[in-house]
């Protein structure tokens, strides 16, 4: 019996096509039922055109359904997909510049610091309205895979208080994981470890033609543990040829002809701390107090080959830069011969192998986002850890990693409790959480007082009161204290390393490019001029 596949924020340009055709490689999902959901049916639409256009061609009989009706769209839903951006680009641009008034300078803005802790705000209750329709309308059981930022917050509000079973999926690890396997390759054919020509069996080999390198060792002979929170996720094992390699990393990571220019941060923390960390050079700068509080030390920090190095706002930029080609250019997607489908072309995002699993029997491994419950033990039991999970048809399950290192213990913890206040906070409507949440987040209290704090904090909530209905008793008593208030927040908006946003005319230039990058569901492969990596 065919099973039924709900997305919702289905307009989403990368994810939504990508992960079905990641289902539609595998014969036993190929007759799955999608549905597509999305507020925005202009979005719905185009999306919804290329994924049909998708399943005729390669002559599968799997159906989509598109529905701007959420409820319809999650009737009968076996699995439960969200994709969303509350409050689309619109809200997330509030998210980078209004912080930035305060000196809070944020590359992505979608996790924690100022950024990811508003961002939550808007979520949480939606979240919990998509939980509302999975408990009265889905199959029983059916599962939440929440892939939208902030993933842990939104996927541990949805254990808690949604009601229903859920996860957290992010490509975060396998990034890392492919940047661990290029050094442990460079020094394994350095030593003679490997063949100078070794390609991993039946892996398609990648031409750094820049480096005059070829990567040709495939991750899965560099297995690995990793452990954390989603986007503070610690590689605590990482193994090659029986030998386990961790400690060697510092010094692999420094013999590296790119990543000393290019992960200034993340070099640093594993230097100090021993262990690499999951997530990009802008990603981790935000997450911490030390390298983004003062301005003219934050581009000791970061490069500006790629956004995602620590761009000031970069996330935002290409976010929009995707979406306005999207729409410029969706007539020539229409034209362009669908992409492959097949076990060759299917990503490495997790989604399609946890429904896989569960529906075939066939065992799946992967770090998923999941309750704690004491896996990590010396982190808060009821937090959403990142951890390795192995998924059959019993369902997902969590062996005990036990204790984290006692320093990235320290800095996850830290993390975990500015996203329980800020949970919180979204779910009760209450700001004195809310305040608590942003003086606890490492880099907002790095920079900013704890007035600044209290007037930045009302600022966002009177710029966003449209996507906040909890705090609607609120946000008059934000706006009074506001009028009331000298102004604190006097600096630029520009940032210490913010790049213009590209117009349609300059994208042209590099189509191909700018195409790429409105299709990515993960946009820190593109380059500061828009190209892949």
């Amino acid at each position: 019996m065919a099973i039924r596949v709900a997305f919702i924020g289905a307009g989403s340009i990368g994810f939504t096509r990508g992960l079905m055709r990641d289902m539609l490689c595998v014969p036993e999902l190929q007759d799955t039922e999608f549905r597509f959901t999305d507020i925005s049916a202009r979005n719905l639409d185009m999306v919804t055109q290329l994924a049909r256009r998708d399943i005729v061609y390669h002559k599968l009989p799997a159906t989509i359904l598109a529905t701007t009706n959420r409820r319809k769209a999650l009737e009968g839903a076996d699995y439960v997909i969200n994709c969303t951006r509350i409050g689309g680009l619109e809200a997330f641009k509030l998210d980078i510049d209004i912080p930035l008034k305060y000196g809070i300078d944020q590359c992505v803005g979608d996790t924690l610091c100022a950024g990811g802790i508003i961002y939550g705000q808007r979520n949480i209750p939606q979240v919990l309205a998509f939980c509302k329709d999975m408990r009265e309308a889905s199959a029983p059981k059916a599962l939440f895979i929440n892939y939208a930022n902030p993933n842990a917050m939104n996927t541990w509000a949805a254990i808690k208080h949604g009601g229903v079973p859920a996860i957290g999926c992010c490509h975060g690890v396998q990034g890392a994981h492919w940047q661990i396997t290029h050094v442990i390759e460079l020094w394994a054919k350095t030593t003679g470890r490997l063949p100078k020509d070794y390609v991993s069996p039946g892996h398609e080999p990648w031409n750094d033609r820049r480096n005059k390198m070829v990567w040709g060792l495939h991750r899965r002979e560099v297995p690995v543990i990793a452990a954390g929170l989603n986007h503070q996720t610690w590689f605590i094992k990482v193994m090659f040829q029986g030998e386990d390699v961790t400690a060697r990393l510092p010094e692999l990571f420094g013999k590296h002809p790119v990543y000393p220019k290019t992960e200034k941060v993340r070099i640093d923390v594993l230097k100090r701390f021993g262990y690499f960390s999951t997530e990009s050079n802008g990603h981790l700068s935000e997450y911490v107090a030390w390298y983004r509080k003062r301005p003219k030390e934050i581009k000791d920090w970061i490069e500006m080959s790629s956004w995602i190095n620590g761009e000031t706002g970069g996330y935002l930029r290409v976010c929009n830069e995707g979406r306005t080609w999207f729409k410029t250019d969706f007539p020539n997607w229409l034209k362009e011969t669908p992409q492959p489908i097949g076990p060759d072309h299917r990503s490495e995002e997790h989604a399609s192998s946890v429904i896989e699993a569960i529906h075939t029997g066939r065992v799946y491994r992967g770090h998923l986002n999941v309750r704690n419950g004491g896996c990590i033990t010396n982190l808060p039991p009821a937090c959403v850890v990142e951890v390795p999970c192995y998924v059959d048809k019993t369902g997902i399950h969590t062996p005990i990693v036990g204790d984290l290192p006692p320093g990235c213990a320290a800095v996850c913890s830290a993390s975990a409790w500015v996203q329980r206040l800020s949970i919180e906070a979204a779910v009760r409507g209450d700001v004195t959480l809310l305040k608590q949440a942003m003086l606890m987040d490492p880099l907002t209290g790095a920079v900013c007082n704890p007035a600044e704090i209290s007037q930045m904090t009302d600022e966002l909530l009177i710029a966003q009161a449209e996507w906040l209905p909890q705090y609607r008793r609120e946000i008059p008593k934000a706006k009074k204290r506001f009028a009331a208030e000298k102004r604190l927040g006097t600096k630029s908006v520009q940032g210490a390393a913010r790049v213009r946003t590209q117009t349609v005319a300059d994208m042209k230039r590099h189509a191909a490019a700018a195409r790429a990058n409105a299709a990515a569901a993960d946009k820190a492969k593109m380059t500061r001029k828009g190209k892949r990596r």
